[in-house]
């Protein structure tokens, strides 16, 4: 691992994507909207977390940030494996080079046909509950297959300053940290292949301390489950949690305080009671939120009662999280930018809007921006992760978006 160095904040490019100047870029795409992922920089975010995190950490991507198959399919080449949230989301990963037992599904509510699908397939399914437990053994006594299975775990602490909380208190996501002994007693006659462990407590943090207590808290939970397991731990999902700036005072996360802390954890605590296991830290949004930016036209401009507003052919039904209307309790705007105008004076205060027909389709609230009419691109940046597959896309109507990788 690297010695501690000062991360450089990086983005998507106004002007140009991927070297592709921005309306080229559109004609490219054939129409606006259109989502553009960077696949340079999404070589650069991977090159970055190698170098500062420990070696004995491997890197999953979380598929659900990004599931577009391009995408999906230059990533499989640069980190050790997969995790998928779906079955649609398994089947891109299934596609590209990496191999089956480095792809995990994880989730509430998998169907048994889902079920089916991953034991056949030969993924590791963290199993949710125990009644899922019940029909991935049912399932593999009838398959003839010997389920992989790792146990997610819902940690019996919680992280504050996340963006969604996914651990600790009732929860939806993982089996109780106190039931999970009984549980794994219940399945040591079963016919599985036990992995281990996921333990994954929140996401989007931008906190380096917070989150190095969470991982303390991580290691020392799934130390004290090893001793209740009838099978070597060879597998251990540290989640991941990391955090990119959205808004206008968030600063980026302290990678190299975050590799220190896991070097210290692995050293000190996982390789004594865990020599031979694969130890994962899961990214998504920390791995593609940078690396893509959304792309709307403008169709209008509207002056009402004092107010300018820019209406674009795009919306929330693409990007939902940047309409303030996933995950934000008070509304802040995404940066955004008028494409082709760096550099020239941001004078005017203007709301971007989409097309949809209700108030809540609201892009960017009193920016000020360089002067732009009919026909200008609005860029949208941050837009890499949880957009167009984490966005009411069939509302209204309306045709999809684009994504091109570039």
């Amino acid at each position: 691992m690297s010695e501690a160095v000062a991360i450089p904040h990086r983005r998507v490019d106004c002007d140009a994507i991927g070297g592709i100047p921005l309306e080229r870029l559109a004609a490219r795409a054939g129409t606006t909207p259109f989502f553009a992922y960077d696949r340079r920089l999404l070589t650069e975010r991977i090159e970055l977390l190698r170098s500062t995190l420990p070696t004995g950490i491997e890197l999953s991507y979380a598929v659900k940030a990004n599931p577009m198959p391009a995408v999906v399919q230059h990533l499989s080449g640069l980190v050790d494996s997969l995790d998928v949230a779906s079955a649609a989301e398994m089947l891109v990963a299934l596609d590209t080079p990496m191999s089956a037992d480095h792809v995990s599904f994880a989730g509430p509510g998998k169907t048994p046909a889902e079920l089916t699908q991953a034991i056949a397939a030969g993924v590791t399914i963290e199993m949710e509950s125990e009644t899922e437990a019940e029909r991935v053994t049912m399932i593999g006594e009838r398959l003839g297959i010997r389920p992989r299975v790792a146990v997610r775990v819902n940690p019996d602490f919680q992280v504050k300053g996340s963006g969604m909380r996914l651990g600790g208190g009732p929860q939806q996501f993982g089996i109780d940290a106190e039931k999970v002994p009984a549980l794994l007693r219940e399945l040591a006659g079963a016919d599985l292949e036990f992995l281990g462990f996921h333990i994954f407590a929140g996401s989007q943090n931008l906190n380096a301390e917070i989150l190095c207590d969470a991982q303390r808290k991580t290691v020392e939970l799934a130390l004290r489950l090893v001793d209740t397991a009838s099978q070597p731990i060879r597998y251990l999902n540290l989640g991941g949690g990391l955090g990119i700036p959205y808004f206008e005072k968030d600063e980026p996360l302290d990678l190299p305080a975050i590799g220190h802390n896991l070097e210290g954890l692995l050293a000190d605590a996982i390789r004594p009671a865990l020599p031979d296991a694969r130890v994962v830290i899961e990214l998504g949004r920390y791995i593609v939120g940078e690396c893509g930016v959304y792309v709307t036209r403008v169709v209008d401009r509207k002056e009402s009662r004092g107010k300018t507003f820019l209406i674009v052919d795009g919306g929330m039904h693409h990007q939902l999280a940047a309409s303030g209307n996933f995950g934000q309790v008070i509304r802040r705007n995404y940066p955004v930018a008028i494409g082709d105008r760096t550099g020239h004076d941001a004078t005017d205060v203007v709301s971007v809007v989409g097309c949809l027909c209700t108030p809540l389709d609201l892009l960017a609230d009193g920016v000020t921006l360089p002067p732009a009419d009919v026909g200008d691109l609005v860029v949208v940046f941050q837009a890499g992760a949880y957009g167009l597959t984490a966005s009411p896309t069939a509302f209204l109507s309306h045709p999809a978006a684009v994504e091109v990788l570039v």
